[in-house]
């Protein structure tokens, strides 16, 4: 059975950090600094274990943070450390994009667990273009992933039906909100290894290694996406 696969969908919805960006070296970093000054303990550990998800949610829980202005001033915190440790663009990204940027406004866009402060600059950093049809960031929902709220935003950004949309994404929570959204799956391999996605539970429709082995062109409005799970 050949490892390639076509589909057709309205619209792509893009997880950003472990899906276009990598942003480990300063996650780890930021990890590294709020496990010392919170006791935490071992920082490689917490990034694995809060990986995809908001970090409001995550400081908040993990730091026990409850004043809301200090919460906030902390994601300042941690955030700036995160991009000082310089967001990396992954493989695959630049042509996929190119791809999908020539026809229409909204035919993808980019939902992530940063915040909106974050997201831009960290794309910017990597010269990753921003969506015409806009962001959604942990500040445009009232629940992270998981829950399905930050896909349904997603298609709602792209004028699109969200079971004839594709989310791509690196983290178990982020596949976990695509489905829950309703919409089919791509799960890539760039931060969580294929046999953890399978033995997760979260189920992906499709798996590949990262976005090299996806393409896609317009086709009569439509996205025509071909994915290589080699």
């Amino acid at each position: 059975m050949s490892s390639v696969k076509t589909i057709v969908v309205d619209a792509i919805l893009f997880d950003m950090d472990g899906t276009l960006i990598d942003s480990t070296p300063g996650l780890e970093k930021a990890w590294a600094i709020f496990c010392n000054d919170y006791g935490l303990g071992d920082p490689v550990t917490v990034v694995h274990e809060t990986h995809g998800r908001r970090l409001y949610d995550t400081l908040k829980e993990y730091c026990r943070i409850k004043d809301e202005t200090k919460l906030q001033a902390e994601i300042d915190r941690f955030e700036e450390e995160v991009i000082n440790g310089g967001p990396l663009v992954l493989p695959g990204v630049f042509d996929l994009l190119a791809q999908l940027s020539s026809e229409t406004a909204f035919g993808w866009t980019i939902v992530t667990s940063a915040t909106r402060n974050y997201a831009p600059r960290a794309l910017e950093r990597c010269s990753i273009p921003l969506p015409r049809a806009g962001l959604v960031t942990s500040n445009d929902v009232s629940q992270g992933k998981p829950h399905p709220a930050p896909y349904l935003a997603g298609a709602e950004k792209c004028k699109a039906d969200p079971t004839k949309c594709l989310v791509v994404e690196d983290a178990i929570a982020g596949m976990r909100s695509g489905r829950a959204a309703g919409a089919m799956v791509l799960g890539v391999c760039t931060s969580t290894s294929r046999r953890t996605i399978l033995d997760s539970g979260a189920a992906p429709d499709y798996i590949v290694t990262d976005l090299s082995k996806v393409s896609a062109r317009w086709t009569s409005g439509k996205i025509e996406v071909t994915i290589d799970e080699e």
